[in-house]
């Protein structure tokens, strides 16, 4: 593998908490999305969806749900993805996956298991969409430190769209970045049976 496309995916890849005041066009948006979206997910159910708060209005109104921690770092961030679940996905399952359409394997499911469901598939493709941001140039300081149902209620409301984690999308500065800090060897994290 090319090192310098292992080094921007994974071995020099930080957490920017800030960045430079520098916008984000759509058209990168939609090529982000384009990768993320070629995710492999159960059944290809896609439960996955995303917000961009990009405009003024967007990013004020997300400030009021954010933990005191992470306001800085927002405003810093020219777009913050919300990124979120979809509560109704197997209504795109005709699309999707037409074998599973009309299966009622989801409505056998408890509550508990289709949303474990969900967040499982919808995590896969965060990962993703991740990846391909930085694969597209731009940093990431993905986070959580913030108050979902206010997000919900701000974002979402009426809909059956519910927020998992916040991603800020820029040009990283690289101010405040500490020492990378350790990772777990293999022989601590993995076994081979």
């Amino acid at each position: 593998m090319d090192k310098k496309v292992l080094d921007t995916l994974f071995l020099e890849a930080r957490s920017h908490k800030f960045f430079l005041d520098r916008p984000v066009s759509d058209d990168l948006l939609q090529k982000i999305y384009s990768m993320a979206r070629m995710a492999p997910t159960a059944w290809n159910t896609c439960p996955m969806r995303i917000t961009f708060a990009r405009s003024p209005k967007a990013r004020e109104k997300l400030l009021t749900a954010l933990s005191p921690g992470n306001v800085d770092k927002t405003k810093s961030a020219p777009v913050t993805a919300i990124m979120a679940i979809d509560k109704d996905f197997p209504d795109k399952l005709d699309l999707l996956a037409p074998a599973m359409a009309g299966d009622p394997v989801f409505s056998k499911m408890s509550e508990q298991g289709v949303l474990q469901f969900i967040y499982r598939n919808a995590n896969l493709q965060a990962g993703f969409f991740i990846l391909a941001a930085r694969l597209c140039g731009l940093d990431c300081g993905p986070m959580s430190g913030f108050n979902n149902d206010q997000v919900d209620k701000l974002f979402f409301e009426g809909t059956s769209w519910k927020s998992n984690f916040l991603v800020n999308l820029g040009y990283g500065s690289g101010d405040s970045l500490p020492q990378r800090a350790s990772r777990l060897p293999f022989e601590d994290a993995c076994q081979i049976l």
